[in-house]
């Protein structure tokens, strides 16, 4: 296990090539060795990253396993609906990538890795970038976003494109997180009748049933954390700013970021290694480069040790698993400090910010829409888009319409004094109380419960969310964000949020991980009809 050495310690493994790595054996030898290791869905990324060090597996296999996997389970089984395609050539590029290693090429720790994309990402190859809406059905770009071409980079292999909350679940207040237009509802691998949360619904249910290793999720408030948290698996929502935007379906530039979506928060920490950086063509990824780096060094039990950890205790949290969860980490090592949040206004917060995601989704989408190669989509602004749902309404509107569009329509730009003093209000308040505790308290990171367990879907009534809810403040304010799965509550995953000033998202990853590794508290999905159902 060369590789795990070298990352523990923290060694680069960029270009050029890591000289002591295993050739790649036969696909055929690779394919039994992969079944000597148990199930494709029980491997995390760090496995198969060991397997393929180690000369035991290569990428054709691991691939090979997963589109055998999403075929069995996603298209037949308990058909998720997680997966809305995958890249015919996804193949071909793992045998590219097993070629490389047999020339001693070895880009890293990514290298032949299958990756899952939601589908607001925009992916070279044959597969529209639709955002789950039939407005964009012929939007076929032929052209990777910057993410994508980072993964790329790095070796990952992109297997395929994940459902979603049609429009990142900014259409309608009516609407039920996991359901678009063009993959209908998502399933939570948990209770088939519960629902995968919003808006990445799809990554999170795909990692959950083991679809892939990991996959990408975007965030404006709550679309990454969220899903993991219902679907128990780990999610990273990293400083706005740290990942680059281009070439994704917006909704705000101010809170939009992609992110990790995998089984363990070391498999997050790696893949994040790969996206990040500056784009020229983001400006809020100026600073990206100065704070890039391996988030997957120094991870360990021992990170605890010295931490001051600032708790959020919510009314409606599960106290068992929330009080088994604050003994873990002060036994790690960690000083517990209990905030009061009493004097954070959340209405106004969410009033501010409300106002902020409405203009800038109809600017945003505008830009995106104009921006799109000649001759894809004749849509071209909010208006276009609303006026196609109307059309096509049997389709589109069948389960709930398109308020929210139609608020967003009726704003006067970006600048609007209106739209402005809501932009400073939000953050103001986001930032100043969560920097308030970090630095009067002098916190490292902050935890409160992700979120409540997952509801029955109930198409056309919208969510009945239950639970708190940790995703608002980091949003709004830009700051990183990761869950771990704390355990079941009422036999449905929650998760744990660790949060962190902005651009402390290495710390936030230490914490995480010495956690997860304390608690062991992630299960299984047993894809059972209902939670009345064994």
């Amino acid at each position: 296990m060369k590789l795990r050495i070298a990352l523990l310690l923290g060694l680069a493994l960029s270009s050029p090539a890591f000289a002591s790595i295993a050739k790649p054996p036969t696909t055929e030898q690779a394919k039994v060795n992969l079944a000597k290791s148990g199930p494709i869905e029980n491997l995390d990324l760090f496995q198969l990253v060991d397997g393929i060090d180690d000369g035991a597996l290569n990428s054709e296999a691991i691939t090979a396993a997963y589109l055998a996997r999403i075929a069995e389970v996603d298209d037949a089984g308990p058909t998720l609906n997680a997966v809305i395609a995958t890249f015919p050539d996804a193949l071909e590029q793992a045998r590219a990538m097993d070629a490389e290693i047999r020339t001693g090429r070895y880009r890293g720790p990514m290298h032949g890795i299958p990756v899952l994309v939601k589908d607001n990402v925009e992916v070279a190859g044959p597969i529209a970038t639709t955002a789950g809406s039939l407005a964009l059905a012929n939007n076929i770009t032929n052209r990777d976003a910057p993410l994508i071409a980072r993964l790329r980079a790095a070796g990952a292999v992109i297997l395929g494109k994940t459902n979603l909350s049609e429009w990142a679940n900014i259409r309608s207040n009516d609407s039920t997180s996991g359901w678009s237009a063009v993959g209908g509802l998502t399933k939570n691998p948990h209770a088939l009748d519960r629902n995968a949360c919003g808006s990445s619904s799809g990554s999170g249910a795909a990692i959950a049933a083991g679809l892939a290793a990991a996959a990408i999720g975007t965030e404006t408030d709550g679309s990454i954390t969220c899903p993991a948290g219902v679907t128990g698996i780990v999610g990273f929502k990293p400083t706005v700013g740290l990942v680059s935007r281009r070439f994704i379906v917006p909704i705000s530039h101010s809170q939009d970021t992609a992110g990790p979506m995998t089984r363990t928060v070391r498999d997050a920490a790696i893949m994040l290694t790969a996206m990040a950086g500056t784009d020229t063509e983001d400006p809020a990824t100026a600073e990206a480069d100065n704070w890039r780096g391996d988030y997957s060094k120094g991870l360990s039990v021992e990170a605890l040790g010295g931490m001051r950890i600032g708790v959020v205790r919510a009314a409606d949290v599960d106290a068992a698993l929330f009080d088994a969860a604050i003994a873990a980490l002060r036994e790690g090592g960690a000083e517990i400090v209990m905030l009061d949040t009493r004097n954070v206004d959340r209405e106004a917060m969410g009033e501010a910010e409300f106002k902020v995601l409405l203009a800038e989704l109809k600017a945003d989408l505008a830009a995106y829409l104009e921006g799109l190669p000649e001759g894809l989509v004749p849509h071209k602004t909010l208006a276009d888009i609303i006026a196609f749902n109307k059309a096509k309404a049997p389709q589109e509107l069948q389960h709930f319409g398109q308020d929210i569009f139609e608020l967003a329509e009726k704003e006067k730009g970006l600048a609007d004094p209106a739209y402005l003093d809501a932009v400073a209000t939000s953050r103001r308040l986001a930032s100043n109380a969560l920097n308030g505790f970090f630095a009067g308290q002098r916190l490292d990171v902050i935890i409160a419960q992700t979120n409540g367990p997952a509801w029955v879907s109930t198409l056309g009534k919208g969510d009945a969310f239950s639970g708190p809810s940790a995703s608002q403040m980091p949003a709004i304010a830009g700051f990183p964000h990761l869950t771990v799965p704390m355990g079941l509550s009422g036999g449905l995953p929650v998760g744990l949020s660790f949060i962190g000033p902005k651009w402390h998202d290495h710390a936030v990853f230490k914490a995480g991980y010495a956690y997860e590794q304390l608690s062991k508290a992630r299960v299984a999905p047993t894809y059972r009809a209902s939670m009345e159902t064994k």
